[in-house]
């Protein structure tokens, strides 16, 4: 948990920056980034270093040459700001190197395509990097907070109906679907990576000890995670992320998820947590007729749905955050979807989310659907839950409160053989999967939720009148007496 003192130190940066004339907040993201990373740069030489000292043998595998000693956190961060300026600068300074280490096993560099550096201003430059250098960012849980504090800070949707997913929201939907060791985890719109991270953070607290063998540190650390994203800047801010919550060389893809040149995502996840743009409509002719064959559509919604069932493995299984027009539309193609994952694959739960959950992002209603790929069917009993609060107001301030629906869900959904008694007034129930399709496919909860009307009953009109005539004699009274005190 980040603390009140590292927020405060995160916010002068923020400041200084903007004060600088770097507004934009993806921007100053990126640029925090490029800096992180060569700060990360310098603890791995040392520790490199370290060890070599400890053996008495060469250093392994070099980040740095003798030569480029200069262009290391440790030593550019007491230059003078003009000479630190134009060490970044300058061909083969330090952004020139920072886009080039890759060929020496730095996995982030392989996101550098495109980088620009946009600190103008020597002053400022020398500002950040001494206050970065003051933030103490020893262990793993510190660098992973910092940055998740980081990317908090953006405050407004991006384009295509993209925005942030709350991380309780994401811990949520990895609590239920439980990842393990096994599992190739992917988001196939990963932004900054969110849903990553958090899966990494659990597999970490369940599979502490195994994750010291050989074998599964290195499924874990080079296979286990996978996203994709066409913004170059958000692929290179997710994976910064990945990187400070200690996942080294995470197998982040620049690509359009939907298009045919996303040839990497076939069969390929056994798990899938995804946020997808909602409210983006793409041209027909640019998405791979593979996910057309599942769904005929412009709509990013359902489109990024079909992807997510050509990504998975057989016998893989996904939660995925929908708006609420995937489980009520009525045009074929919203239809066409909601039949594939009922009658082809095996729908397991539709979590009804309150529209305030994305505010200030957003105000769109949405919901998690819980599904696996068999590709024969299986969805017997659909379980839906209908969530009325998540520990934070609905309002734009979203501040905590005591209500809180999520440690209910969790349980809930792992126990849902002690659902099929629950009623349809409850906040969670059944519904069998021939009622389902008798009502179109209709996945909204309004569908099948019971309401239970309080019956309220009020005196007659003819009493009423007498009341109201006897309050207006005690009123008369009281005016009468407060004139004679008066006169």
């Amino acid at each position: 948990m980040i603390t009140g003192d590292l927020k405060s130190q995160i916010d002068k940066v923020w400041l200084a920056f903007h004060s600088g004339g770097v507004t934009n907040p993806i921007t100053v993201i990126e640029q925090m980034t490029y800096l992180l990373f060569l700060r990360r740069l310098d603890e791995l030489q040392t520790q490199k270093e370290s060890k070599a000292n400890l053996l008495k043998q060469p250093i392994e595998d070099p980040l740095y040459t003798i030569e480029e000693n200069e262009l290391r956190w440790s030593h550019f961060k007491n230059m003078d700001p003009e000479v630190m300026h134009r060490m970044f600068t300058k061909d083969q300074g330090v952004f020139d190197f920072l886009r080039n280490v890759g060929n020496r096993s730095a996995a982030f560099s392989k996101f550098m395509k495109g980088a620009t550096f946009m600190i103008s201003t020597p002053r400022l430059l020398a500002q950040v990097v001494e206050m970065l250098s003051n933030i103490d960012m020893v262990d793993r849980d510190t660098k992973g907070d910092v940055y998740e504090y980081l990317l908090s800070k953006i405050a407004s949707a991006g384009q295509n109906g993209q925005f942030r997913t709350p991380r309780h929201i994401i811990r949520m939907m990895v609590d239920m679907v439980e990842p393990t060791l096994e599992d190739v985890i992917c988001d196939p719109s990963c932004g900054t990576a969110g849903f990553l991270t958090v899966a990494g953070e659990y597999v970490r607290e369940h599979f502490e000890k195994e994750l010291y063998t050989d074998s599964v540190k290195k499924h874990f650390q080079d296979k286990m995670f996978m996203g994709m994203e066409f913004d170059p800047t958000m692929i290179r801010i997710g994976g910064m992320n990945l990187m400070l919550h200690g996942i080294e060389n995470p197998q982040l893809i620049d690509v359009d998820a939907l298009s045919e040149a996303n040839t990497s995502f076939t069969e390929k996840a056994s798990l899938v947590l995804a946020n997808p743009p909602f409210k983006g409509s793409l041209d027909r002719e640019a998405v791979d007729g593979k996910i057309l064959a599942v769904v005929d559509s412009k709509k990013t919604e359902l489109l990024f749905l079909a992807l997510i069932l050509k990504g998975l493995k057989l016998g893989g299984r996904a939660a995925v955050i929908v708006p609420d027009g995937v489980l009520f539309g009525s045009s074929k193609a919203h239809l066409q979807i909601r039949k594939e994952l009922i009658d082809s694959q095996k729908l397991q739960a539709v979590i009804s989310m309150p529209s305030g959950v994305f505010k200030p992002y957003a105000g769109v209603s949405t919901a998690v659907l819980v599904f696996t790929k068999t590709n024969s069917g299986g969805t017997d009993n659909v379980w839906f839950y209908d969530m009325q609060a998540d520990g934070l107001s609905l309002d734009d301030k979203r501040q905590p409160i005591e209500a809180n629906d999520i440690a209910d869900i969790i349980n809930r959904y792992h126990n849902l053989k002690a659902e099929s008694n629950r009623s349809r007034t409850d906040k969670s129930f059944m519904v069998p999967v021939n009622e389902i399709q008798a009502n179109k496919y209709d996945l909204s909860i309004n569908r099948y939720k019971e309401v239970v009307y309080e019956e309220k009953t009020y005196e007659k009109p003819s009493v009423i009148i007498s009341q109201i005539e006897t309050l207006d004699k005690e009123r008369a009274e009281l005016l009468n007496q407060l004139k004679a005190m008066l006169a």
